[in-house]
């Protein structure tokens, strides 16, 4: 009955369209002209573009990734000043894919300083004039903020780093980096644009401002790195890098915070560091995740005029999943020990909420009990964050820092 059901479905809604439009030419509500005119743009809309879908790998790369939406425009991502980050610092990383890859994939990635570092090592930063035009900024000064170990090291390293110049500044970020006590946030941003988009700069400054150390970078194929079709196993390798250039730096912890499709490269690369044994962040922040593409694109807005075509699960989700592009949260979460905490808008059009917390259910009965814990946080509708701004909501730097406090110094 079910199956009868479904199939009666599948072809009310692939004759639907066309019948309407027969119906309308039938009735003479429309001409011979417009009847031919509205077929042609069914079948190109809703049959052919399909097809092509199926068959072209570039054109699922660039349905998922959306690399070629770039926003601000002529914006400089080797000044990080121009968003308002000062006292951040612009490089790059070569990312190899195997060993006998010689040139490898250039990424840019910002390092971002603890407010309380910079507020220390203002004069030699040179950004008196940056910081006395920002508002005071509340200091709970608690685990994670390293400030005992600014205030004694100061001296000596203002002795090293009289003053900070492009000559220097590598050696004075990494130093800052491995004094103990502090938090590094690796943030792993979403499709669309690069990491000096105006949202993302808002949680940037965020846990700024709760003293953490703060990592981003754009995948391949973003920003200003190298111009490289990503892929699901490229992007979650362009995050394993700068994972490793920081634990290859300092042994304090590292926290992974990934936004939409970040979530996806976040769990797949806990994922992945887990099934390596090699060494983990300390916890997950997960803000607006999915539990895998194929849910996804179902649920997408873009897709809500091609989900009822009988053959959408054809044309459009089995293809990216057998051209691996999966991102499956759904089955890497339960493949990591550490810590999670998800965040998600209820009124989130992009990835709808239902799936976030279908995630969190997923996570709680799929994980071990000796794992670290998953916790949920809904933030209602009519707060009006949508997808992109959470960092908003005026009690989230406080789960933040609770999070953070909580599990930094536990290991799963």
């Amino acid at each position: 009955m079910y199956e009868l059901h479904n199939c009666l479905r599948s072809v009310f809604y692939a004759t639907l369209i066309p019948g309407t439009i027969l119906l309308s030419w039938l009735t003479g509500l429309v001409g011979l002209r417009s009847l031919q005119a509205c077929m042609l743009i069914f079948l190109l809309v809703f049959v052919a573009f399909p097809i092509v879908f199926r068959y072209s790998v570039t054109l699922q790369r660039g349905i998922l990734f959306l690399t070629f939406i770039k926003y601000p425009k002529g914006l400089d991502l080797t000044k990080p000043e121009t968003v308002g980050l000062y006292a951040t610092r612009n490089f790059y990383i070569t990312v190899k894919d195997h060993d006998e890859d010689e040139d490898g994939v250039r990424i840019g990635v910002w390092h971002v300083l603890p407010r309380n570092a910079v507020r220390r090592f203002k004069r030699e930063l040179d950004v008196e004039a940056a910081i006395a035009q920002e508002p005071l900024q509340p200091q709970e000064i608690g685990p994670g903020d390293g400030e005992q170990e600014l205030r004694e090291m100061s001296p000596v390293i203002r002795s090293e780093f009289p003053t900070v110049l492009p000559e220097n500044e590598q050696l004075f970020y990494e130093r800052l980096l491995r004094l103990s006590g502090g938090t590094v946030v690796l943030y792993l941003h979403g499709n669309t644009a690069s990491r000096g988009s105006g949202h993302r700069s808002d949680v940037y400054k965020l846990l700024r401002n709760l003293n953490y150390h703060v990592f981003t970078f754009d995948y391949r194929g973003y920003g200003d790195s190298d111009p490289v079709p990503p892929t699901e196993e490229g992007v979650v390798r362009d995050a394993m890098m700068v994972f490793e250039y920081i634990a290859n730096i300092t042994s304090n912890p590292i926290v992974i915070w990934g936004h939409s499709l970040g979530t996806g490269v976040a769990t797949h690369l806990c994922a992945k560091l887990a099934n390596l044994r090699e060494r983990g962040p300390r916890g997950v922040i997960l803000e607006s995740p999915f539990t895998n593409i194929r849910e996804e694109i179902l649920n997408h807005p873009f897709a809500r005029m091609f989900k009822h075509m009988p053959w959408f699960d054809y044309t459009v989700s089995r293809p990216m999943y057998e051209n691996l592009l999966r991102f499956e949260s759904d089955i890497h979460i339960t493949a990591f020990p550490q810590p999670i905490m998800i965040i998600h808008a209820e009124d989130d059009k992009v990835v709808p909420f239902h799936l976030g917390y279908r995630l969190y259910r997923i996570a709680l009965d799929g994980r071990s009990r000796r794992w670290g814990p998953v916790e949920f946080h809904r933030f209602g509708s009519g707060k009006h964050y949508g997808h992109k701004y959470l960092c908003r909501a005026p009690e989230l730097p406080g789960l933040v820092r609770q999070f953070v406090q909580s599990y930094r110094d536990a290991v799963y």
